[in-house]
Order: structure tokens, then C-alpha cells, then sequence
């Protein structure tokens, strides 16, 4: 019980902060993930035992430069392609089943890219738009929260067939499809409140979000699998680190990304 209590606390800390800095300004919610782009890669650093700091300095400046001082879009799409790129190696080595040793320069490519990236195109979505979209970036936030939650509960109600037992026992078939299945509906009720974006168009973000970031999920396991450990880290109680808090997201925001931009060419 003392368990469920502090994990739901630390839920509605970690939702409020988010929403509050989305709400309050763009350059708050710009300084909040920067910061927690900054965690994720700590922790990355401690599970893959690399103890080079430069990746701090390698983020901060990519990230500097693509959110106050890049605008060219061949720029743009080009590190969008990298990362991109980056997240599809890292499908095989989640798929793997022979070990993968990473050498220092894969690591640091992974963590700048894959984390640091990550991050990046998650805070440049919102500005996709004329204006700073906060309910488009919100809508997105939702759709993760949607299909994790109801991934555990149908997973844990009716899930019977594994997904990827060697790398994350208790997720479920029924699970991912029932999470899916709501992120579809929530959606459409946001399609509702979010106009720029029509309603098969939130219905295609949705599956490439929830298909990314379910990836994404697994992906932070295999991680913590091969590492031998059961959280990124302890800073949240009951939910572990930063990186377990956004490992759908940060896969996601890549793809979620392109995604905007093809809607944004055909429209």
C-alpha cells in the first residue's frame, strides 16, 4: 500500500511539472528537458559504464544550437535523420539474442543521439507551428500516459501471452493491443480540442507513438537487462530514474517528429 501511495505521488509531482512548465512558458519547458535530457544521459553513463563526461558537453551544445540558433531545415532534418538512424541500429540490438559489446564511440553516438536527440526533437515539436502548440505537445505527453496505463491494466486484468519475456517478463500481448486501443480513442477526443492536426491524423500519430514508444520501452530494458540492474536510477520513488520516465518518449519524439513534418508537406 505504502508502495502504491508513493508511486502515485511521485505521478502527479512528475505530471504537474511537466504541464506547469508547458503551460507557463516555452522557455521552461525548453529548460526542462534540457535538464532532464542531462539525467537521462548520467544515468545512461552509469548502466553502460562509460566514464567520459564529454557527452554532456556534446548534448548541450547540439542542444543549444538546434533550439535557439539552427533554423535551417536541411540542418534539421538531417540530425532528425541520425537520430532516426541511431534508433533503428538499436532495434537489432534489442532483438539481438547474442551479446553486443558497444565500444566507447558507439556509446557516445547512442547516448548524444539516442538521449540527447531524443530530447531535442521532443521539445522542438511544439514549435512546429506558428506559435509555441502547447496542447499539441500535451496531446502527446497524453498519448504515452493513455497506453502505458492501460497496457498494465489490461495486461494485468487479461494478459496472458508475453511479449518479449527475455527482456521484460511482465508485459503482455493483450496489454501493448489494449494500450493501443485507448491511445486510438484519446486521440480522437483530442482531435476534439487540438484542431490543427485532423482526426486521422492524430489517429496515425497515435500508432507511431505508441508503436515507437513501446519500442522505446523495451529498449531501456534490454539496457538495464544486460547491465543487471531493475531501475535507471532512484531519483523518482517508486518509479526509478529519469530515463524510465521518458524511455518512450525520448525513442518516440524522433519519429513523432518526422511524422509532423510529412503531415505538415501533404497539407
Amino acid at each position: 500500500m505504502k508502495e502504491i501511495l508513493r508511486r502515485s505521488i511521485t505521478g502527479v509531482i512528475y505530471v504537474v511539472l511537466l504541464m506547469g512548465t508547458v503551460f507557463l512558458s516555452s522557455d521552461a519547458f525548453d529548460f526542462l528537458f534540457m535538464v532532464f535530457g542531462l539525467a537521462c544521459l548520467y544515468e545512461f553513463k552509469r548502466i553502460v559504464r562509460l566514464k567520459e563526461y564529454y557527452i554532456y558537453v556534446a548534448f548541450l551544445a547540439l542542444w543549444w544550437a538546434y533550439i535557439y540558433l539552427i533554423h535551417d531545415q536541411f540542418l534539421i532534418t538531417f540530425l532528425m535523420l541520425l537520430t532516426i538512424t541511431v534508433d533503428l541500429a538499436l532495434l537489432v540490438f534489442l532483438f539481438s539474442k547474442k551479446a553486443v559489446d558497444f565500444n566507447k564511440l558507439q556509446k557516445f553516438v547512442i547516448a548524444v543521439l539516442y538521449l540527447g536527440g531524443g530530447c531535442i526533437f521532443l521539445t522542438m515539436i511544439p514549435y512546429k507551428q506558428n506559435n509555441f502548440a502547447q496542447f499539441l505537445i500535451m496531446g502527446i505527453f497524453i498519448l504515452i500516459w493513455v497506453n502505458d496505463t492501460f497496457a498494465y491494466l489490461v495486461g494485468r486484468s487479461i494478459g496472458k501471452t508475453k511479449l518479449y519475456p527475455t527482456v521484460s517478463p511482465k508485459k503482455t500481448v493483450e496489454g501493448s493491443i489494449g494500450g493501443l486501443i485507448f491511445a486510438l480513442v484519446a486521440a480522437y477526443i483530442l482531435s476534439r480540442y487540438e484542431t490543427s492536426l485532423t482526426v486521422m491524423q492524430w489517429m496515425i500519430l497515435a500508432f507511431v507513438i505508441v508503436l515507437a514508444g513501446s519500442l522505446g520501452d523495451l529498449l531501456e530494458s534490454k539496457f538495464k537487462r544486460v547491465a543487471g540492474v531493475k531501475d535507471s536510477g532512484a531519483i523518482l520513488p517508486g518509479h526509478g530514474g529519469i530515463w524510465d520516465r521518458l524511455d518512450s518518449l525520448v525513442f518516440a519524439a524522433p519519429f513523432a517528429y518526422l511524422v509532423l513534418n510529412i503531415f505538415s508537406y501533404v497539407s
